[in-house]
C-alpha cells in the first residue's frame, strides 16, 4: 500500500510531508516541537509559530520529506 504525502496549510504557506521519504531523524520535532508534534494528530500545527521559523526548520530536514510553498495571494 502506497502512503500518500500529507498536506497542511495556513493562510500563507502549505507544507507537504512525505512519510515514505522521512528518515525519522526527528530534527523537526526536537527543534520546533510546538509545530511538529510527535504524538498529536494533526501532527503539524502551522499556527503554532511564525511562518519564517517553520520554513527555516523545513529547510533543515535531512531527508527532504518536508517541503513547503508560499500560497498565492488572491488579486483584488
Amino acid at each position: 500500500m502506497k502512503v500518500k504525502p500529507q498536506t497542511f496549510s495556513n493562510k500563507d504557506i502549505t507544507v507537504i510531508y512525505n512519510p515514505t521519504v522521512c528518515v525519522n531523524a526527528e530534527h523537526c520535532a526536537n527543534q520546533l516541537s510546538n509545530v511538529f508534534k510527535q504524538y498529536v494528530i494533526p501532527w503539524i500545527d502551522l499556527d503554532a509559530d511564525t511562518n519564517e521559523n517553520i520554513i527555516n526548520q523545513i529547510k533543515k530536514c535531512p531527508s527532504g520529506a518536508l517541503k513547503f510553498y508560499i500560497n498565492k495571494k488572491e488579486a483584488c
